[in-house]
């Protein structure tokens, strides 16, 4: 069976260094963190107290507050961006078969906020006074169900939770379901809100973020910086509009990349730690590579995961080097995440947009707060300011807890 081209058509982003497409990017190149003290609750007794929240972000600018209530911010985060993504595209709805239009998206921890809100109301008043809207706006699945029911989407829909692997595996998912002719046009993408009191108690008392830089918040998250000292929590969604290339070409559509390969492995190794070596980021990318017909000497920069955490950004880059030898050392190197924190089942999703503007202007973003270099991480990593370079094919990695690993290979349109 041949397999259907499928690309990228509408994009949309609300991340914590911009609320749009063109915010995000711009301020992307700029090497403008999101990165402040937390605001959502007082922090007073935790040991962290930054996180990448959404800065100057109001709901009601784009919903009605009657529907608000009635979504967990991730749903709402989901729906704002899949709306920017599906008008960027220039899609009719009216015009399109929604039996073969359909939604996958990732999250990695849903209605987080719904469910501490309501566990607190269940302690401090009883039962009778849980909210009828609680399940419905934690469940996971619901953002995705969400988009499905505004845009009148009848095709495949659900949510992929795969940690922070999720929004690449549900653009992994979304690109097969073309791919092998199930559907025509897929809303695809993450979203995450997981900016909250038990999150970031719960990720602080594992050691997993970084806590020396409270009272300098935006240059905590240092990927591949030898003074790494954790991760930073994000919040925010990305979206992307899948189209096979004859539906597509059909309607005229202004084709933005092609996504051509993913991968996904497990590392069946341990719950938080990569494998050594990275030995299943290695076979995902390898996969991603077989399935885009891609050589690595054709990939030009890749979107690394880059937690900037001690054991991840370490693994990612021996497993780079592993699977690129000689060509590593061509290939730019960059994480978002310096500027956005991470946005754990999202981040994947808003690195896909960010892969998709480099494709289109050969640009590619930086790594800022990189500093001192460490001797584990020897690659070629954007360091501090954005760069002018030829993006032909860029990879983007996505690695989380449990061992998940998915990898996209996206490339420039060329008719």
């Amino acid at each position: 069976m041949s397999k259907r081209r499928v690309v990228i058509t509408g994009l949309g982003a609300l991340a914590p260094n911009g609320n749009s497409v063109s915010n995000f990017w711009t301020g992307l190149l700029a090497g403008k963190s999101g990165i402040q003290n937390v605001t959502y609750f007082d922090t007073t007794e935790f040991s962290v107290k930054i996180a990448g929240e959404l800065s100057g972000f109001n709901a009601e600018d784009y919903l009605d507050r009657k529907d608000i209530r009635k979504l967990d911010p991730f749903s709402i985060y989901a729906l704002i961006t899949a709306e920017e993504a599906i008008n960027h595209s220039g899609l009719d709805l009216d015009k399109i078969d929604r039996d073969r239009a359909g939604v996958i998206i990732g999250s990695g921890v849903g209605g987080i906020q719904t469910l501490e809100e309501q566990h607190l109301v269940f302690q401090r008043k009883g039962p009778r006074r849980i909210s009828p809207f609680f399940v419905i706006k934690m469940i996971a699945n619901i953002a995705a169900g969400q988009i499905s029911i505004k845009f009148g989407l009848q095709g495949p829909n659900y949510t992929v939770v795969s940690a922070c692997s999720s929004a690449s595996d549900a653009i992994g998912q979304a690109y097969r379901k073309i791919q092998y002719g199930e559907t025509d046009v897929m809303i695809t993408g993450g979203s995450e809100a997981s900016v909250t009191p038990m999150t970031i108690a719960g990720f602080a008392n594992m050691k997993a973020l970084s806590s020396s830089k409270n009272d300098d918040p935006e240059k905590a998250s240092r990927p591949f910086d030898k003074d790494r000292d954790g991760f930073v929590l994000g919040e925010g969604a990305g979206m992307l509009v899948l189209e096979s290339l004859e539906h597509a070409r059909a309607r005229g559509a202004i084709i933005l990349a092609e996504l051509n390969g993913y991968g996904a492995t497990d590392d069946a190794f341990h719950v938080t730690q990569p494998a050594e070596g990275g030995a299943g980021a290695v076979k995902a990318m390898q996969l991603a590579l077989k399935d885009a017909n891609t050589q690595l000497t054709d990939i030009n920069y890749i979107c690394a995961h880059g937690t900037s955490t001690p054991f991840n950004d370490k693994s990612e880059s021996a497993a780079i080097r592993t699977v690129f030898r000689s060509h590593a050392d061509k290939l730019k190197v960059s994480s978002i995440k310096s500027m956005t924190g991470h946005l754990l089942g999202a981040s994947g999703a808003i690195a896909s947009v960010a892969c998709v503007q480099s494709l289109l202007e050969n640009k590619v973003p930086p790594n800022i707060n990189y500093m001192t270099p460490d001797p584990e991480c020897d690659l070629d990593y954007v360091r501090n300011t954005a760069q002018d370079h030829e993006c032909n094919y860029v990879m983007l990695n996505a690695f989380g807890f449990g061992g998940h690993n998915a990898v996209l290979v996206m490339k420039k349109w060329i008719e």
